[in-house]
């Protein structure tokens, strides 16, 4: 394993930032990827589900902006919603409800901001 621990240490906070977990590479399953460092292989990402990673997103949103979604005001709740909606987190299933239980609104509000977009 020599030389290979700078590189994931490179690439563990792009897994972390994406709710993905590092493994030995004999550990791999089927849907991991298996990230090789001079002709070796290094480390298995495995990748989180969809659902998972909208979890991931909405905390680290929060992370960012320091207080709890629910407590920002409506413009800044809107660009949060502009953000997901371009990272695809309503193409996920229940991806409107998670985001309107994270931003303390109802789903008819979350459509709401999704549709004054798509008119401006």
């Amino acid at each position: 394993m020599t030389g290979q621990e700078p590189f994931i240490a490179a690439v563990k906070p792009l897994v972390d930032a994406i709710g993905g977990e590092l493994l030995p590479p004999d550990e791999a399953g089927l849907d991991d990827v298996v990230l090789a460092w001079e002709g070796v292989d290094a480390v298995a990402v495995r990748l989180p589900q969809l659902a998972d990673s909208l979890d991931h997103i909405l905390a680290a949103m929060e992370r960012r902006k320091g207080v709890p979604l629910a407590e920002l005001d409506r413009k800044t709740k809107q660009e949060v919603v502009r953000v997901l909606e371009a990272r695809g987190a309503f193409a996920v299933r229940h991806g409107v409800e998670t985001v309107a239980s994270a931003l303390g609104v109802s789903r008819f509000t979350v459509y709401n901001y999704l549709n004054r977009e798509k008119e401006a």
